[in-house]
């Protein structure tokens, strides 16, 4: 039988078939949808996407060629996964992220404290390049801080994840960042000048929400007051300065533009030796009280790696506050991901997401229905293909020689690419970006999204720019200065 691409209609059913599945799923399971009933449901989605393939001609071996090649595209993201839940348990034994909880509650003032956590998130990211290492470090660090101070564990994911991902947008360091415009065909130094008209008014409306949510929010009455807190932290650690020295380090070493994966392995063991040498008592405490100090410190440190860490402490609240998944952690996530990652494969594979992705490009007759078309297709992408770079290089691929015909210089397409796909990989609870921020944080994709302004704000700020004809580039005006 002849290979066919699916009409658009067939194309669409496996979307339907996985947005009822998933609705279902967040009614009858909440939060732990993502435990399992999502990854069912991504599994019969991809199992009706086959099914469609197959009857349009398609070979089920290159079918399964093709889900194999999707799966391997999203093995570093998988591996960073793992050294991040490594990660986050010796730096949480090893008293980094207790100290930085412990002196940040100390300096910070509740009334903007939000701000200061998007600001503070910018700062890193900006610094790195990675929103993914901001968040798994600074970021967790920022949550336990709110977390005590009592705001809802939501908002202040929000803030961390809006501060995360304009840094990550706007730094040259970032990945994205580079691959935005070289999709399009323009330099990353005209890419980044030409998206602060869009970011810096959609940071300044982000940072003014927290500032106002700061003044109008009422902490929860219930939580612990931070004085207690510093104490039962004081009690439980050794915190002091040199602790600090952990987290500077890796932030260094991701400037320096070492690769994510051996850099978070860098992380992953010095904050194994910052435990082994300042939290002996801690370990002795954990391992039960073990004679050979070796012993004690090797299964306890190997323990934060790979399984779960619980430090034990009389409250309940501090805890939660003070206990990390591990590796194991993570592989709710990870499963989410593989089947994403089918899922994506055998759409692409069959056309139906470019069948889809052709029927959006149709509505593109001005500058602003043709942004809303890259913004509606990058979008599209994250929540299809649940990979945000590939909500940059279809895209990018599609609609660059249309952005040319209409006279449009690169860069615009550039922009909307990182305003459209970029920044909303984080809000689709399947896509590797959401997934991975849910798990890191502990904080469900659904539940985080609505306070992800600066996330929310972006692909409406580019649309109002391309609608108002404000500094929309164009290869004419070249010629008018001349």
């Amino acid at each position: 039988m002849k290979e066919r691409t699916p009409g658009l209609f067939l194309s669409l059913t496996p979307i339907v078939v996985l947005i009822a599945m998933l609705a279902l799923n967040i009614n009858l399971f909440g939060e732990d949808s993502t435990a399992g009933p999502n990854q069912i449901a991504l599994t019969m989605a991809a199992a009706v996407a086959a099914f469609i393939s197959i009857t349009h001609g398609h070979n089920w071996k290159d079918i399964r060629k093709h889900i194999v090649k999707t799966i391997g595209d999203a093995m570093p993201s998988i591996l960073i996964l793992f050294l991040i839940g490594a990660l986050a348990g010796t730096w949480m034994l090893s008293g980094v992220v207790p100290s930085l909880i412990y002196y940040g509650l100390e300096l910070l003032n509740p009334t903007i404290f939000l701000m200061i956590a998007v600001v503070i998130s910018s700062v890193v990211s900006l610094s790195t390049g990675s929103s993914w290492s901001t968040i798994a470090t600074i970021g967790v660090a920022l949550l336990g801080i709110g977390t005590a101070l009592g705001f809802n564990q939501p908002v202040v994911a929000g803030a961390i994840i809006s501060g995360a991902y304009f840094g990550d947008k706007m730094s040259p360091l970032s990945d994205t960042t580079n691959l935005a415009p070289a999709m399009a065909g323009t330099d990353i130094i005209t890419h980044i000048k030409y998206m602060t008209l869009t970011t810096g008014p959609t940071m300044v409306i982000t940072l003014i929400i927290f500032l106002i949510m700061g003044f109008t929010i009422t902490p929860n009455a219930s939580t612990l007051g931070a004085d207690e807190i510093l104490k039962s932290i004081d009690n439980l650690f050794f915190i002091n300065p040199v602790l600090l020295v952990v987290p500077l380090i890796l932030i260094i070493i991701i400037i320096k533009k070492v690769s994510p994966i051996p850099a978070l392995f860098i992380g992953t063991i010095l904050g194994g030796i910052a435990a082994f040498i300042f939290q002996p008592q801690l370990i002795s405490n954990l391992a039960n009280n073990e004679s050979n100090y070796l012993e004690a410190a090797f299964t306890t440190i190997s323990q934060s790696m790979f399984g779960s860490l619980n430090i034990p402490s009389d409250n309940e609240m501090i805890s939660k506050l003070l206990s990390t998944g591990g590796m194991s952690g993570m592989l709710d996530t990870i499963w989410l991901v593989l089947t994403a990652m089918a899922f994506s494969g055998i759409m692409e594979s069959a056309g139906m997401l470019i069948r889809i992705a052709e029927a959006i490009i149709k509505f593109a007759k001005s500058t602003g229905s043709l942004v809303v078309s890259t913004v509606v297709t990058s979008i599209f992408m994250n929540i299809t293909a649940s990979d945000q770079y590939i909500s940059i290089v279809v895209p990018g691929r599609m609609y660059a020689d249309i952005y040319k015909k209409k006279g449009l210089k690169p860069e615009v397409l550039s922009r909307t690419l990182e305003d459209g796909g970029t920044v909303t990989s984080v809000l689709v609870p399947w896509n590797t970006g959401g997934a991975v921020q849910s798990s890191v944080l502990g904080v469900p994709t659904l539940e985080y999204a609505p306070y992800a302004f600066f996330n929310i704000i972006s692909p409406f700020m580019t649309i109002a720019f391309a609608y108002l004809n404000i500094k929309i580039r164009r290869f004419s005006d070249d010629l008018k200065k001349k």
